[in-house]
């Protein structure tokens, strides 16, 4: 019954959002090197920008930051000077930026055409149906759970609208476990690539450095994490 609940909420986020974030365009020049983002996955100012990471195709080393939380909020305090999130650091530039609409139309700027999608430019409208999605999750992927951080980070293939990948993600956040965030959205080239390493083109698809495990399923994944890396 829980399963359900979670999918059926989960799923809410999408439509609440009206899909966006399922694919990809107005791609730009790429960056060399991962970008990096201090975020928690409740917050509705984050998910605008993994929105835009999405819609753009670019990958991402996310350092969750939830409520509560001990690993990473604090390195983002010492960077930015503010516990403030979405925070944005790109070491391509030299670049580090607070604030979700600034965030956006310089990842649109630098890694795209210019162009900020309607629907992340809707002002208040876009503030209130991504705010309106965390409320479908009742707080989960907000607060810090009690977790052993992994020697290395984890990798996670997933596309920002998926409410599966939103499941997987969540349990990422509240552990506080960093990993790399491969966007995978419809019409993104590196899905020839996943899906050879995978073997089939179904997101998430969880990949642990650290014990050698990989898998699909976002049920197996949050429970592999929670047992894996739960305090």
């Amino acid at each position: 019954m829980k399963r359900t609940l979670d999918v059926a909420t989960s799923s809410l986020v999408g439509v609440a959002r009206l899909g966006h974030g399922w694919s990809v365009a107005h791609t730009g020049p790429r960056p060399e090197k991962l970008l990096e983002l201090y975020e928690f996955e409740a917050c509705p100012f984050c998910r605008k920008v993994r929105e835009m990471l999405s819609v753009l195709d670019l990958d991402a080393m996310v350092y969750p930051c939830p409520r509560d939380g001990t690993r990473f909020r604090p390195k983002a305090k010492e960077l930015g000077g503010r516990a403030m999130f979405p925070y944005l650091v790109d070491p391509n530039t030299g670049t580090a930026l607070y604030e979700s609409d600034d965030i956006n139309r310089y990842l649109a700027k630098t890694y795209g055409d210019g162009t900020v999608p309607l629907a992340l430019s809707l002002g208040p409208l876009t503030m209130l149906s991504s705010a309106l999605g965390s409320a479908f999750r009742a707080g989960h992927g907000r607060a810090a759970r009690p977790s052993k951080a992994p020697a290395r980070p984890l990798e996670l293939y997933s596309f920002e609208v998926s409410p599966y990948c939103r499941l997987a993600r969540e349990a990422l956040c509240e552990l506080e476990i960093p990993y790399v965030l491969h966007n995978v959205a419809k019409g993104s080239p590196k899905r020839a690539a996943f899906e050879a390493l995978s073997g089939r083109m179904m997101v998430p698809y969880l990949v642990d450095p650290n014990t050698g495990a990989a898998m699909f399923e976002s049920a197996e994944i949050v429970s592999y994490l929670r047992r894996t890396y739960g305090a």
